[in-house]
């Protein structure tokens, strides 16, 4: 499904992973029409994760890094689009492709190195390359695992 501004675009393909907003942001249509562009929350992120994308509003980059939820970005904010910090910051996990390391049969683990979580585990297997799970019910969605990995096999919805 295509949105608005990609139909006035001309852009008819629609995008399998979407623009993310900054944690704690309000719903789309609340977030877009609130939102001045000033740029605020892209210049207290201390991450650096959050971008300007499509249209000058503010979107996460998590091949940049990851976000630990500072709420630096909700507190720079003056134009009311971000929800309470004390909701979850958002409902979205990760998912990973077939093209990941360790599905083709390389031993690669950098994505459960840093999840803190433990959402992303490998247990062995014969054959000495182990095999991928996720628990996505613990994903809180930092995007740290989005950054390292060599074969950009993780997306995050």
């Amino acid at each position: 499904m295509i949105n608005r501004r990609q139909l006035f675009r001309g852009n008819f393909k629609a995008n399998a992973q979407s623009e993310i907003r900054p944690p704690w942001a309000k719903n789309e249509l609340l977030f877009v029409d609130l939102c001045s562009r000033c740029g605020d929350c892209v210049a207290a992120c201390p991450e650096r994760i959050i971008t300007i994308g499509s249209g000058g509003f503010p979107v996460l980059d998590f091949k940049k890094g990851g976000c630990s939820f500072c709420h630096q970005c909700v507190d720079a904010c003056q134009d009311n689009v971000f929800n309470k910090a004390n909701q979850p910051p958002w409902d979205i996990k990760i998912s990973i492709k077939d093209n990941c390391l360790s599905k083709i049969g390389v031993v690669c683990q950098s994505c459960a190195d840093v999840c803190e979580q433990g959402v992303i585990r490998f247990s062995l297997q014969r054959g000495g390359v182990p095999s991928i799970g996720l628990n996505t019910d613990t994903c809180t969605g930092c995007g740290y695992c989005i950054e390292v990995c060599p074969k950009d096999a993780i997306t995050i919805q």
